[in-house]
Parts: C-alpha cells; structure tokens; sequence
C-alpha cells in the first residue's frame, strides 16, 4: 500500500491560466454545450431502458411470476448500483474539478484509484446479493415457484452487478473529463448483446437450449463481462487522458478517504431512497393474496420499467450538468455552474412534457404491450395516467440533485431522500393504500407525495446557492 498523497492546488486557486489548454464544457457556449454532453448520456440511457423492457417482456410471455422476479432483480440492481455511489459520485466530482483546473494528471491517477475501489466495492456486493437473495424474495411475500425463480435469478446476476461496479465507476471517471461518447459506446454495445444473448438463451437458438428465465439474467451476466472488457480495453489504451496505470492502482488512504467522504452521503442516499422504494414495494405487495399479488406486483414493475422513460434521460442531463458544475467549479466560474442547472432542468423539462403527453395518451396500449395478462392492464392503467403528470417534477429533482453532486454537495441530498422515502413515500402509501383501503392508487399516492416533497426541496437548495461553496 502507498500513502502518496495528492499534488491539489490550494482551495480556492486554479492551475495559471496560462497553461490551460482549450475545453469546450468550461468555455463553450453553455446552451448547446450541455445539450451534447447530455446526449450520449440520454442515449445510452435510452437503450439501457429499452433492454429493460425487452427483458420485462421476455418474463412476461412466461409467467407473472416471471415478471414478478425480474422486477425484483431491477430493484436489486438499483440498490447496486447505489452504493457504487460511494466511489462514482466521488470520482466524478473530484475528477471534474481536476479537469476543470487542467490538471489531468491528478484526474488519471483518481480514476486509477476509483477503478481499485470499485472492484473492492464489488466483491462486497456479490457477497451480499448471494446472501440476501432469499431473504428479498420472503420480503416481497414470494412463495412457490416464483420464489425458486427469484433466489436463482437473484444469485446469478450477483455475478454480473460485481462486474458493473467496475464499469460504472470507470464512466464516471470518464464523464468526468468530460468524455461523454466513450461510455455511451460502451453501454450501447452492452444493451446490444444483452437483448441478442437473453433472446437466444430464453427462446433457443441452433444448438443453444430453451432456458426460460434463466436465459434473461444469462444474457445480461454476458453482457456486463463484456462491458468490463471493453472499459478496460479504453482504460488500457488511455486515448481520452485517463489511462490505467499499475503503480496508480494500489490504495493511497488519502485519496480514497477524499473519494469516499464525498461518496459516502452519496451513497448513503441511494441506499435510504432504495430502502424506501424497497419498503413501499412491500406496502404493494400487501394489496392481494395469492394471484392477486402477482398482479398487483406486475402492474407496479410495468409501470417503473415504462417510466424509467423519464427518470433516464433526468439522470442524463442530471450526470452532464454534474461535469459542467464540477469543472466550472475548478475553473473559478460559479456563475456559469449556477446556469448548468436551471439549463438542465429546462432542457430536460421540455422532454419530461413531451413524455407525460405519450404516457397520459397511450397508458393503455403500453400495458397490453408489456403485459399479456388482462388483469395486469385493467389494474395499472387508469393509476398510471395519473403517474404520467407527475413526469416533470421527477426531472426538476433529479437534475437539481445531480447538480448539487457535482459539486461534491452531496449531504443535502441525502436529506431529501431520508424525508422523502421513508417519512412520506411509505407512511403516506400505507395510509391511503392499506388503513384506508385505496388500493393500487391509493398506494400511489405515498408515491406522488414524495414526487413533490424532492422538486420542491432540490429546487430550493439549488436557488439558496450555498452548494458553491462546497469543498471537494
């Protein structure tokens, strides 16, 4: 183990401005800028959703059940993901201010020590998807044979949520400088044999057998192995700036306590609002017995699956407004970090209104297409036109709270999430759902609650401005 210790400029001081090479997220225009770092971004997200889908509606022309599994394992996946926080949301923050004050040599060797920590960060994972597989079944009330599907579905795609650790952390790392496309290009692939590989395993291809179910997760543990090759390969060759270096790769505590102390509350929020999302998926589980269950449960998954929609391409203009903060931070221009944000929520918001409309309009054809069970269309559609006006404060949230990660102000969003997931989300969903008997939308309307509490929030913390003084 190294102790080397950073070469950071002073708080507060950039490289000379004389020794600056041109970057275009610093001094671009800000408008079309942002608008195409957020592209691949939205792309990739795009096509991320859309294997999402196609693996809901592979389960879906199996069994509810099936559906039911493969629900579990996208909220599963997320808690993964979460907690990759601790190291990505760190890595881009501190990465981006590197780059934003031209020292590209301080960003390559914490993207280096990112890359150690995540895998680190998903050995532990694994350990605990494998573990806690049954235990997530029994919480969601699953028995018989879909809860066989779901631990064994669960175990399985363990493997692959400990190699996307890896891979997320090294696109954080990369959008960090600024390099939008390479990560787009990676997931793109990803989603391309994923949909090839899960359609050959679950159908039977030649020689390939029927696997069913297994044939879904199969495809998409293919796909994240090959993720991690490419990424590496990216890595190996070092053609953005960021290049993976043996003698950079073993632990220096300073600098990994430096990624992880930004992380952490990151972190933290993630696993707080996925507890909560967790909880209130309980709370749906409870509305039937039996059958009944499994549809309410389905109903729930379709709409999640059909509105990442929307939290998606939030969550891109959400990550490339984090670069543009990050970087104007280290470059001394806190006026231009302030208009990242409002540009973001206005870029995306106008796309948000554009998917209410399509969601509002077409909710029942987008349940008898992600499901062939009547009782899952009669159950979700009417909840999920209410769902569909809600679409632009889940962009004013997201993209604030990704604004406030960039610039490593990541305590307050940890905040919102506590308040709420787990004091209106769930309370509010139990309330209206179970006590008072509102069923599947009286569930929702805990849903909606939070929905408004985190745009209202993050709006405001975002205006206050105290966010720019944040220390990284």
């Amino acid at each position: 183990m190294t102790n080397r210790q950073p070469r950071e400029h002073p708080p507060g001081e950039a490289c000379d401005p004389s020794l600056r090479r041109y970057n275009r997220v610093v001094s671009g225009s800000l408008r079309p800028t942002l608008f195409y770092l957020s592209l691949p971004v939205l792309t990739e997200q795009i096509l991320t959703t859309l294997v999402g889908i196609f693996d809901t509606y592979l389960a879906g022309r199996i069994s509810a059940g099936a559906t039911s599994a493969i629900g579990l394992s996208a909220y599963v996946g997320w808690l993964a993901s979460m907690i990759v926080m601790l190291v990505g949301t760190g890595t881009t923050a501190i990465v981006s201010r590197q780059e934003g004050g031209s020292d590209r040599a301080e960003a390559n060797h914490t993207a280096n020590q990112s890359l150690t920590l995540s895998a680190i960060l998903g050995v532990l994972i694994f350990a605990a998807m494998y573990a806690l597989a049954p235990w997530f079944s029994v919480y969601c009330r699953m028995t018989g044979e879909t809860y066989n599907i779901t631990v064994h579905y669960l175990r399985i795609d363990a493997v692959g949520l400990a190699l996307m650790s890896v891979t997320l952390v090294g696109s954080a790392a990369l959008r960090g400088v600024g390099n939008m496309r390479t990560p787009m290009v990676i997931f793109a692939l990803m989603n391309v044999v994923n949909i090839v590989a899960s359609f050959a395993l679950v159908f039977g291809v030649g020689p390939i057998p029927a696997l069913g179910v297994d044939g879904i997760v199969g495809g998409t543990l293919v796909a994240r192995v090959f993720g991690l090759l490419l990424l590496l390969i990216v890595f190996a060759q070092g053609r953005w700036g960021l290049r993976l270096i043996a003698r950079e790769l073993p632990i220096s505590w300073a600098r990994a306590a430096r990624i992880l102390r930004i992380g952490l509350p990151a972190a933290a929020d993630g696993a707080v609002m996925w507890a909560g999302q967790f909880l209130f998926l309980a709370i749906i589980g409870s509305l039937g017995t039996g059958e009944q269950r499994d549809v309410f449960f389905a109903a729930h998954i379709v709409a999640v699956r059909v509105e990442a929609f929307t939290y998606l391409p939030a969550v891109a203009w959400g990550t490339a407004t984090a670069t543009m903060i990050g970087q104007a931070l280290g470059a001394m221009d806190p006026k231009r970090a302030m208009r990242a944000g409002h540009e973001g929520v206005f870029q995306c918001g106008l796309l948000s209104l554009v998917i209410s409309a399509l969601f509002f309009f077409g909710a029942s054809s987008i349940y008898r297409m992600m499901s062939g069970d009547p009782r899952v269309w009669s159950v979700g559609v009417s909840p999920f036109r209410i769902v569909a006006l809600f679409q632009p404060l889940m962009v004013i949230s997201i993209v604030y709270i990704g604004a406030l990660r960039g610039a490593g102000d990541t305590r307050y969003p940890l905040l919102i999430s506590f308040v709420g997931s787990i004091l209106i989300r769930v309370p509010l969903g139990y309330l209206c759902g179970i006590v008072l008997d509102g069923g599947f939308l009286g569930a929702w309307i805990g849903m909606f609650g939070d929905m408004i509490w985190r745009a209202a929030a993050a709006a405001m913390r975002y205006f206050g401005g105290k966010w720019l003084k944040t220390s990284v």
